[in-house]
């Protein structure tokens, strides 16, 4: 089997280069698995794309990659929509033509936080910025082409929120400054779930591949993939420091000294959704469906027993 990596240098694509060295080691017949970043494919050049599909042919693509800078989006339009739209489809319809799996990464930014309580996969999408339109996008042209009749590819989108991993992320923002100030000002009436890079990828290939790391069939479509709990970024905050300070490292600032606010305090560029809660309901009915426990038990692990983990570890590392 020949497994494509795209973004490979971002927090999600580090976490399955890790995620699936780990799967393969084993493995008497390795699948062959390319890792591919900028420099080796421009996504917003489309000829380039197809180019590479082609010449690797695989059975499973991985789109990890995305345009993510949400505030220079605004103004970044078009190539928002090449990477996080244009790309999508150039791949889902490979996958679709060529009988392959698609996996693909979305975001809470497709909503307009506007509902109470958690949001489900079939909820209507409002995006509020060109990120979240672009996102929008990229998710509505995946289902349409997946639609259509002759393919027998199938495809999951995995929509999740307030990524964190091998890279530059809120926490790391957070944990740097708290060693420069004493006192942080951070929001404290915007909800989601802080999603481990780790721990989404696992997820993924729990539904994607089997233990002998055999492609699965699924039923292709939406699926909400964030861990169990919310917070707020103030709440985010103030573990992440707390978790720091827990592991003896010296910061200036400690939780009593992030003061909460609103986000209207802190007005940006691109409007972000208020609410950003999504239920994970589908995904654990097809896990619980297959009998599978420990799938289970992996996605109902609690968003701050991750945080702390990753804390830790930072600490550990010395990258704090």
């Amino acid at each position: 089997m020949n497994i494509l990596v795209f973004g490979k240098d971002g927090q999600l694509g580090k976490a399955f280069h890790e995620e699936l060295e780990v799967r393969t080691s084993a493995l008497l017949a390795k699948p062959l698995i390319q890792y591919v970043g900028r420099s080796e494919c421009d996504l917003a050049n489309g000829v380039a794309l197809t180019g590479l599909l082609n010449d690797f042919q695989p059975q499973l693509i991985i789109n990890a990659s995305a345009y993510t800078a949400v505030d220079k989006a605004e103004t970044d339009f078009n190539l928002a929509f090449a990477i996080n739209a244009r790309a999508p489809e150039i791949m889902a319809q490979y996958a679709n033509d060529r009988n392959a799996t698609f996996l693909h990464y979305s975001t809470d930014y497709v909503f307009d936080g506007e509902k109470y309580g958690f949001y489900l996969e079939d909820d209507l999408r409002n995006p509020l910025s060109v990120y979240g339109k672009s996102k929008a996008a990229g998710e509505e042209t995946i289902a349409r082409i997946f639609a259509s009749v002759g393919g027998n590819g199938q495809y999951a989108i995995f929509r999740t929120s307030w990524v964190y991993g091998g890279g530059s992320n809120f926490i790391r923002t957070i944990l740097r400054l708290a060693k420069e100030r004493e006192e942080l000002k951070i929001i404290h009436d915007q909800f989601g779930v802080p999603t481990s890079a780790d721990w989404l990828a696992q997820v993924s290939l729990n539904l994607a591949l089997d233990e002998h790391v055999h492609l699965r069939r699924f039923t292709s479509g939406i699926y909400h993939a964030v861990p169990a709990g919310e917070t707020t970024w103030h709440g985010l905050a103030c573990l992440a420091v707390q978790t720091a300070l827990d592991a003896g490292v010296n910061l200036k600032a400690n939780p009593a000294t992030i003061k909460p606010i609103l986000a209207l305090e802190y007005p940006l560029p691109a409007p972000r959704p208020m609410n950003s809660r999504m239920s994970t309901d589908k995904l654990h009915q097809v896990f619980a469906d297959w009998g599978d426990m420990s799938k289970l038990e992996q996605l109902n692990q609690p968003w701050d027993k991750a945080v702390r983990s990753y804390v830790a570890n930072l600490a550990k590392d010395g990258l704090i």
